[in-house]
């Protein structure tokens, strides 16, 4: 069974502590940014063999994954200005930048605020504006109206833990994602639980989760900055998203896509909001393909 576990996680400290997985390789530098509720560990179906590519790693974001709040916000705009921090000041040479859902706004605004430190863009089910008139999942409405209210969120999460667990709530998210949690690889599976379980015993964890939840639908709601900030890329983008993606419907993408007919869109039929988890070969195929050129 191929080793999905990234090599000996590295950790920088700028304006604090921030869990950086290396998932190895050499070559032009392949950046992974995780979305809402994710970290590092939702790219290990996919990390070692992109690492054939390029130098591939996975920082987890402020208040995700291994990374502890450390007195920091973990608000779109302090994810935005810590990642470009450390594309500039730990990787010192432009990347591709490959987002998926709130990681993909976070990389979006990075490339178009810091055009020097990306060479390529990768927006995998990008959590950008929902157009008007687009289907929206009803369960997916209900939640985040439940996060967005003070004190119904923290007490959503908290009897949600209870009554699952942390690896119920895994499975539940995963679903939710369209992730089929048995079609996992052990590895990656194994350590999503152990990930899930760890921060668990953190009493921030909740905090983090509902102050990033709250700041990526504030963002979203000031459309024109987003969208601006979308036409000022100059770095080569492409688009990848699932027609059956629960959480940041289809039609958010080929909204973009209509906005810059320049970027190429990936349309995946039938497939979630996580299709490194879900499909990730086909998912390395279409990704090794488009950025084949900038590693030879």
């Amino acid at each position: 069974m191929p080793n999905d576990t990234p090599d000996s996680p590295r950790f920088f400290h700028g304006n604090g502590p921030v869990h950086v997985a290396d998932f190895g390789g050499s070559g032009p530098p392949i950046v992974l940014v995780h979305g809402l509720g994710g970290s590092h560990v939702n790219w290990m179906s996919v990390g070692r063999a992109l690492a054939a590519r390029g130098r591939v790693l996975a920082p987890d974001l402020i208040g995700f994954g291994r990374t502890p709040l450390a007195g920091r916000a973990p608000s779109i705009d302090a994810n935005v200005a810590m990642l470009a921090r450390f594309l500039d000041n730990e990787v010192k040479e432009p990347v591709t930048l490959v987002g998926n859902s709130m990681g993909g706004l976070v990389s979006a605004l990075v490339a178009a605020e810091r055009p020097s430190l990306v060479s390529r863009l990768v927006l995998v089910a990008p959590a950008l504006p929902i157009p008007p008139g687009a289907m929206i999942d009803p369960t997916v409405t209900m939640v985040f109206a439940l996060y967005l209210v003070p004190g119904m969120g923290e007490a959503f999460l908290r009897h949600r833990m209870k009554k699952r667990g942390p690896e119920g709530v895994l499975r539940d998210t995963l679903r939710l994602c369209g992730v089929d949690p048995a079609r996992l690889s052990p590895g990656v599976y194994e350590a999503g639980i152990a990930l899930a379980r760890e921060r668990a015993e953190h009493p921030w964890a909740d905090a983090a989760f509902l102050a990033a939840a709250r700041s990526l639908v504030r963002t979203n709601m000031r459309r024109a900055r987003v969208f601006d900030a979308l036409r000022r890329i100059a770095a080569p983008t492409l688009l990848v998203h699932g027609t059956a993606d629960r959480l940041v419907p289809f039609a958010a993408s080929a909204a973009v896509a209509r906005l810059r007919p320049d970027w190429t869109l990936a349309r995946l039929e039938g497939i979630g909001h996580v299709p490194q988890l879900e499909v990730p070969e086909r998912w390395l195929e279409l990704i090794g393909r488009w950025i084949e050129p900038q590693s030879k």
